[in-house]
């Protein structure tokens, strides 16, 4: 589990020319504790740590995570968020998150706001059935606030976040462009609900006994 408190702007070291693969990214020394097999949080999504050294980890990437994520899209120097795992007893400061990613989102606009920014961000219909207004959606393995969110039919939905200063300056939000491709994770006690309701809303309605 995670929380979307994003501990570390990392850079990709090592990438293979044709992923799956391994992925090595580079951190700043001593970032994570990690030990070999523990879970690491890369732009929100949980890989598993095969190879450790204290400025570096290496991941495995396979053909699942590529077909859910952007990570078949990165280069070698590009940033990534990382998160390490939450132990028991650490604090909570975003929303609960497994790291596994639900679909890829695409960023429409950037816009200056004050000393923050506004993002807006073109949400597939599996993600946006989860998204409300107030409510946590993880951007690349970042706990945001929905400020809106605008229904766009079939196709799902645009998002609106406002990012602090520090949200810009610490993760690889700092670099969102229009186009850029996000890793979506909803929130998942909305999903857990939704599935429990699911039963009741497709059983027909019955009728008074006379």
């Amino acid at each position: 589990m995670f929380s979307g408190i994003v501990t570390a702007k990392g850079l990709i070291a090592r990438i293979p020319s044709q992923l799956p693969g391994p992925l090595t990214v580079a951190h700043p020394s001593g970032w994570g504790e990690l030990a070999v097999g523990a879970s690491v949080a890369v732009n929100g999504c949980c890989l598993t740590a095969v190879s450790v050294a204290s400025s570096q980890v290496t991941v495995e990437v396979i053909p699942q995570t590529l077909r859910l994520t952007n990570l078949g899209l990165l280069r070698a120097g590009d940033p990534v968020n990382l998160e390490p795992a939450l132990r028991l007893g650490d604090p909570v400061g975003g929303h609960l998150m497994t790291g596994h990613v639900d679909a890829v989102g695409k960023v429409v606009s950037v816009a200056r706001e004050g000393n923050g920014l506004a993002v807006r961000i073109s949400v597939p219909s599996g993600v946006s059935r989860y998204c409300v207004p107030q409510g946590s959606l993880a951007v690349d393995g970042c706990s945001l606030t929905l400020v809106s969110v605008t229904d766009k039919g079939p196709q799902g939905a645009e998002v609106e976040v406002s990012l602090i200063p520090h949200t810009v300056k610490v993760t690889v939000a700092g670099g969102y462009r229009v186009g850029s491709a996000v890793n979506l994770e909803a929130d998942q006690l909305a999903k857990l609900v939704s599935r429990l309701l699911e039963p009741a809303s497709a059983a027909p309605p019955q009728r008074p006994k006379s």
